[in-house]
């Protein structure tokens, strides 16, 4: 489930099509019926699913309503900036990419650019995304991974963003592999 840019999840497509992810990517979710991410996954055959209602408890509903149509081994979040309901996390692995070290600067409103701008104000000396379990807490499920990219003394929260970008697309992918190589090996 995703809400922008969908440039994450281009990068997951292409090593898709290219063959270096041995994957099948079957619905994409957004809230955003705006979202450039939907209009990717449109263009590459993707079926996609605006969520349409508001509250907690209708969307957990509405998507384990949605959900149960399609083959789902995992849930990645991708900039989805809502909690994850009960329904959800204790019928599916999901996993959510955040773009700093957590535990620092994780919780309630640390997306994006204010999770940047917090590192750089901070002075902090490296950040890196995170990619975590989903819990019933923001930001604090078991970290599966982190990527360290260190802070130019000139950094500002635009450049550090590019950075942390970067690596994360690599980082899902890797990590992407690792759980189908876990689910071959189940088997």
């Amino acid at each position: 489930m995703l809400r922008g840019n969908g440039t994450t999840l281009q990068s997951v497509i292409d090593n898709i099509n290219n063959r270096t992810l041995d994957a099948k990517i079957n619905l994409v979710i957004s809230d955003n019926k705006d979202a450039y991410a939907l209009e990717r996954a449109r263009k590459n055959n993707i079926p996609t699913y605006i969520i349409k209602n508001k509250s907690f408890d209708e969307i957990d509903l509405e998507l384990e309503n949605v959900l149960k149509n399609y083959d789902i081994d995992l849930i990645v979040l991708v900039g989805y900036l809502k909690m994850i309901g009960k329904r959800l996390i204790n019928k599916y692995t999901i996993i959510n990419t955040h773009p700093s070290l957590l535990p620092k600067f994780g919780g309630k409103g640390m997306y994006g650019m204010n999770v940047h701008r917090a590192v750089v104000e901070a002075k902090e000396k490296v950040s890196g995304p995170t990619i975590h379990f989903v819990n019933d807490k923001y930001d604090e499920g078991n970290i599966i991974s982190q990527t360290i990219v260190e802070l130019s003394k000139n950094e500002t929260p635009e450049s550090l963003s590019a950075k942390v970008q970067a690596v994360e697309k690599i980082q899902l992918t890797n990590v992407l592999k690792d759980f189908i190589d876990s689910k071959k090996n189940k088997v």
